[in-house]
């Protein structure tokens, strides 16, 4: 049986996005929790400007509290070279660049075309070769708001640049919440037959209720690598509507009940994400840590045994 490896992306895709700050406390006890329960990666927070992200603006203290557990791998996102020194000085295990596929999502999203955008990681992944693993997310890889269908050769083209710079892995994103199965199967194949050398990683968004139907068929494909948010937290800010990640916990009870290994400790996570909506102040959208895995079960009422005596 294929292990499917699962990304947590909370901490940084998630708390970005917040009204309020969440206390450093709070993510380091978070992400030391989440760090038990059995993930291949936490994507654990960003080194961009707090001018821009001032939810972050606490990267440097966090990634030096939180506890390090062999074979967990501690990736960030960095924005440029200067947020690359920044996390080696922190000792992250892989760096995380971001672009769009979508020449109006970037301009909107990053305040630079694409070929600039390119420019710059293209600096990252040159200063970071010998030293540190990276990564590169493609944003709106499934469709663009503003633009539409993105093409497929579209996110080809710029997969490829990557691929040619030598990078370890890309992470093809549905920004938005824009795919659906049948799209998606049609790009995992493409994906797995294209790059077989490469870490690929599939990252859905629940916008229109598709997140989980996307990720099946994505498995079902042979992708084995997924990004999650516990609660279902974060979202794209260009995307009017936008309701956040596939809920990591949901997620990976589903895969669970269909008998996959996750390598992840599902009790341990529905703990944390039940501690979730006190930390950020106000519910969740995840749905298994309100109800119970479908393992769980309830005493009858009492009335039933009456019942079953009644009628025996």
């Amino acid at each position: 049986m294929q292990r499917i490896h699962f990304n947590e992306v909370v901490t940084r895709d998630g708390f970005q996005n917040e009204p309020a700050f969440v206390p450093t406390d709070d993510k380091v006890a978070l992400i030391d929790e989440l760090s038990a329960c059995g993930y291949a990666k936490i994507e654990v927070t960003s080194f961009t400007s707090a001018k821009a992200i001032p939810m972050l603006r606490d990267a440097e203290e966090v990634m030096g509290r939180i506890r390090r557990v062999p074979g967990l791998e501690t990736t960030v996102l960095v924005p440029n070279v200067r947020g690359a020194e920044r996390a080696l000085e922190c000792r992250a295990d892989e760096l995380n660049l971001v672009m769009s596929t979508s020449e109006t999502h970037n301009l909107a999203n990053l305040r630079m075309p694409r070929e600039h955008s390119f420019g710059g990681l293209r600096e990252v992944v040159q200063m970071a070769h010998g030293r540190v693993a990276v990564n590169v997310s493609l944003s709106c890889c499934f469709g663009c708001p503003m633009e539409g269908d993105v093409p497929e050769a579209e996110v080809l083209r710029w997969a490829d640049r990557f691929a040619e710079l030598g990078v370890r892995g890309l992470t093809i994103c549905d920004t938005t919440g824009m795919a659906h199965p049948g799209q998606v199967r049609q790009m995992a194949r493409t994906l797995r037959q294209r790059y077989p050398g490469l870490q690929m990683t599939l990252h859905f968004h629940n916008t229109r209720g598709m997140g989980l139907a996307n990720l099946l068929a994505a498995v079902e494909e042979g992708i084995t690598r997924f990004d999650g948010s516990l609660g279902g937290l974060g979202g794209c800010p260009y995307a009017p509507g936008a309701t956040g990640n596939i809920c990591s916990e949901d997620a990976i009870h589903m895969l669970q009940a269909l008998g996959l290994d996750t390598g992840i400790d599902l009790p341990r996570l529905l703990a944390a994400a039940r501690r979730l909506p006190d930390i950020v102040g106000h519910d969740v959208p995840g749905q298994v840590a309100k109800a119970g895995p479908i393992q769980q079960l309830h005493p009858a009422p009492a009335y039933v045994q009456e019942l079953r005596e009644r009628f025996a």
